[in-house]
């Protein structure tokens, strides 16, 4: 059979075939690793990042759907067009990229395996997320190296009804994995509360400080927010993300004060909140449930004194 030569269509078909591919894998990998940390906390972490780890979880699973009907399309195309000329089956263009799969595939369960191995040698612990992402390496590298080893060999194109149910095999697996997703994180309109429940404690922090840093200037406690508002260092006070309402503030002793927000969940002590500095200061407590919650705090001068006394 004379070999066909390549086409711009059949090399931008290929390259963008396994684009998808490659980044559909990186992203369903990486998914399936914020998921696995989520339920198997770390325990030197403290507490779960909605900012970090939401906000990879979400980028990762826009990937995947949308990378996923782009691969399937593009493939769909390409069986197509050597259906209609079988020689199109030897273009160097596909055996490239057939190898190239297999090579990266092979070469991702071989690390895969000597990093398991390293870290079981190493005496380190070997927790239950660790092998199940090792797992999730092995299988999906494993799944990916034997069907392009099919497809090198012409099995795909012997068996197309088979070809057809491995296709939707994989997008029943890449849909489930992305409502896992909801279940683990929640829908992204409770992400959305979670995100703006975390800007109100940020937002109730600074103006904290800001107060703070008046007594010390001044000796005595603001009547109003307003008062803290210093338009030559550029501050000006956060209003709430969602309604842009100002935040209640009362000052409630000659040092002490209440901030007040509503939220839309109950958290607090899941938050990544800057600790009080090496000087210490009000303890940085900002558990809350769901409306109206209030923060009492008072100043120790003896850890913030005022800077007169320093004059």
């Amino acid at each position: 059979m004379e070999k066909a030569s390549v086409t711009a269509k059949d090399f931008f078909l290929w390259v963008g075939g396994m684009i998808a591919l490659y980044g559909g894998i990186v992203a369903f990998i990486s998914l399936v690793f914020d998921y696995i940390d989520a339920a198997f906390p770390n325990p030197v972490r403290e507490s779960y990042d909605y900012f970090g780890s939401g906000a990879e979880i979400s980028y990762e699973t826009a990937t995947l759907i949308v990378l996923t009907p782009v691969f399937m399309i593009l493939m769909r195309l390409i069986r197509r067009d050597i259906q209609a000329d079988p020689s199109r089956n030897e273009t160097w263009i596909r055996r490239w990229a057939l190898v190239l799969t297999l090579f990266l595939a092979g070469l991702a369960m071989v690390v895969d395996l000597i990093v398991a191995l390293t870290t079981y040698l190493q005496g380190e612990a070997v927790t239950v997320a660790f092998m199940l992402k090792v797992l999730t390496v092995l299988l999906v590298a494993g799944a990916g190296f034997l069907h392009f080893l099919a497809d090198m060999r012409g099995y795909w194109q012997r068996e197309p009804g088979k070809a057809k149910l491995i296709n939707y095999g994989v997008g029943v697996v890449v849909a489930l994995t992305i409502i896992a997703g909801f279940f683990i994180i929640g829908t992204p309109q409770e992400i959305r509360r979670v995100k703006q429940d975390t800007i109100r404690v940020q937002d109730l922090q600074s103006i904290q400080w800001e107060v703070v840093n008046y007594w010390q200037q001044k000796e005595q406690l603001p009547a109003e927010l307003a008062q803290v508002e210093d338009p030559l260092r550029g501050y000006s006070l956060p209003r709430d993300p969602a309604t842009g309402e100002p935040y209640d503030y009362s000052r409630t002793g000659a040092r002490s004060f209440q901030l007040c927000a509503v939220f839309e969940r109950e958290g607090g002590q899941n938050y990544s909140i800057a600790r009080p500095t090496e000087r210490g200061g009000i303890e940085d407590n900002w558990e809350h449930g769901t409306g109206e919650a209030c923060f009492d705090r008072i100043i120790d001068p003896e850890r913030y004194p005022p800077f007169s006394s320093a004059r």
